[in-house]
């Protein structure tokens, strides 16, 4: 053999060598199994109900060391409410790659939960399916405005206690309760969800945030009933991009004070946001008479208002059913301050663009205008603000008259 053949098999058992070592550096673990839900399912039953092959196939991926790829794919399938649970022994992908369809018998209606994932580390949901959510069929059930006792209806996809994940290529749609749910999650990431459902659909939330850390939302569009982004307590680093909002009651922070007076709501970022034909834009509203509670360090810039109600709305007095005892006697104990909306543009369909009403015992302090262009094309003259209970500052261009 060439001595010249013999350094190239030395160089290449060489770099053999040192790719084991680099993975056993980095603690490379076996590669993920795929697992075809169709391989689970056992009848020929039409239309095809997969909630039990799905069952099935996530236990097997979850169990399997090095993670699983669950797959469902092209068709239509019937799926009962169903919760994914973990830990897993390894990352997890869902790939929903068909359109799965919710029940529309009534007594599978009360349940917080169609599609849900609990307690998972390194999950991705994708495939570019849809979630038919049926809600139509479940809306007239919907009580919750006079009765406090209404019953609970499912979240068409919900996660709890997840960590490091993503969400995004997937399409829902008329959802019995809010699109999407989140709860204890940290760094998430959602992007390019489509999430729809008709304009007067009750608590059709798009996207709802609760006690969760490092969350982003980006690239998608959000065309509801109810709130397009809503962030309650303990909602802290949210990044929100390149949103489409409308119809819908906008990007909310709260409502605040009623609960978890111990978890702020702090870090939240909107901007590059679109806001077409919806009932608000950028909102914060906090209950009144309520709990202590905190909102701050919030950012809304760079922000295209076409045809919006209440484009820039501070609300510390909401009581959305009316129904609120003392609520003109008691004030929200909800503290908001460092707040910034900058670069805020458009068309309000509200006479009155900039609405900042703040508590009266605990004033908004360092609230920004900076940059406010908009305008309002309907009877009764120009667009105008209001504010109350309120310091900080006004910068820049600023129609109406800045009222800080």
């Amino acid at each position: 053999m060439k001595m010249e053949s013999v350094f190239k098999i030395v160089a290449n058992l060489l770099f053999l060598i040192l790719v084991v070592m680099i993975s056993l550096v980095n603690g490379a673990r076996p590669p993920k199994k795929l697992f075809d839900v169709m391989t689970y399912h056992r009848n020929a039953d039409a239309p095809i109900d997969i909630t039990q092959a799905t069952l099935k196939a996530w236990r097997d991926a979850c169990a399997h060391e090095g993670g699983g790829r669950v797959r469902i794919p092209p068709g239509k399938y019937l799926v009962d409410s169903v919760r994914f649970i973990g830990p897993c022994k390894g990352p997890m992908e869902f790939l929903i790659e068909g359109t799965l369809i919710a029940p529309t018998e009534p007594a599978k209606f009360f349940t917080d939960t169609w599609i849900g994932f609990r307690y998972v580390e390194d999950l991705t949901v994708d495939g570019g399916g849809v979630l038919d959510g049926k809600g139509a069929a479940a809306w007239p059930y919907n009580d919750c405005g006079k009765n406090h006792r209404c019953r609970v209806l499912p979240v068409t996809l919900r996660f709890d206690f997840i960590t490091n994940s993503r969400v995004g290529n997937l399409a829902a749609v008329n959802s019995k309760n809010a699109h999407m749910y989140l709860f204890a999650c940290h760094n998430m990431n959602i992007s390019h969800v489509t999430l729809t459902a008709p304009g007067n659909s009750p608590n059709t939330d798009g996207i709802h945030i609760g006690s969760s850390t490092k969350i982003k939302i980006v690239h998608s569009k959000i065309h509801t009933g109810d709130d397009c982004v809503s962030m309650v307590a303990g909602s802290q680093d949210v990044d929100i991009f390149d949103v489409v909002c409308g119809p819908g009651h906008g990007i909310s922070v709260g409502s605040l004070g009623r609960t978890h007076e111990t978890e702020y709501v702090t870090g939240i970022h909107v901007r590059n946001c679109t806001f077409i034909g919806a009932e608000n834009g950028l909102r914060i509203k906090t209950w009144a008479p309520s709990l202590y509670s905190l909102a701050s360090d919030i950012i809304f810039e760079d922000i295209d208002i076409i045809n919006t109600g209440n484009p820039i709305i501070i609300d510390q007095q909401y009581c959305p059913s009316g129904s609120c005892k003392l609520q003109n006697m008691l004030s929200s104990e909800v503290q908001i301050k460092d707040v910034t909306f900058k670069n805020i543009r458009g068309i309000s369909n509200t006479k009155v663009a900039v609405n900042i009403q703040c508590s009266p015992t605990l004033p908004c302090k360092n609230v920004r205008l900076v940059d406010i262009d908009l305008s309002y094309r309907g009877p009764g003259g120009q667009a105008r603000s209001l504010c109350s209970h309120v310091t900080g500052s006004s910068s820049g261009k600023q129609k109406p008259g800045g009222c800080i």
